[in-house]
């Protein structure tokens, strides 16, 4: 997978933006963790949980890839409703 396959013109300049972002983040794991997440959740997020999204987003890939492999517990302020929804997400990949 490349990049986003969902229809941008559907999302506000918010959302499109976040997608984007998730899509580019610099490792390759990261890219499609965020990404594909992204793709799939990023309509149906309300502006708390979008919130929530681009925070967890805001930290170094390589911090989030130990929290998210669970070789690192991530920090309270991290571990949210949107943070454990995408590691749930990221347990039906087969890839990561």
């Amino acid at each position: 997978m490349t990049g986003s396959k969902i229809v941008m013109n559907n999302l506000d300049t918010r959302r499109r933006r976040t997608v984007f972002r998730a899509w580019h983040r610099g490792i390759r794991e990261m890219d499609l963790i965020f990404g594909q997440y992204a793709d799939a959740r990023i309509a149906g997020l309300d502006g708390r949980q979008l919130d929530e999204l681009e925070y967890i987003m805001s930290f170094e890939d390589n911090d989030l890839l130990n929290w998210m492999t669970g070789e690192v517990a991530p920090p309270a302020d991290v571990d949210t409703p949107v943070f454990r929804d995408i590691l749930a997400y990221r347990a039906k990949m087969d890839f990561i």
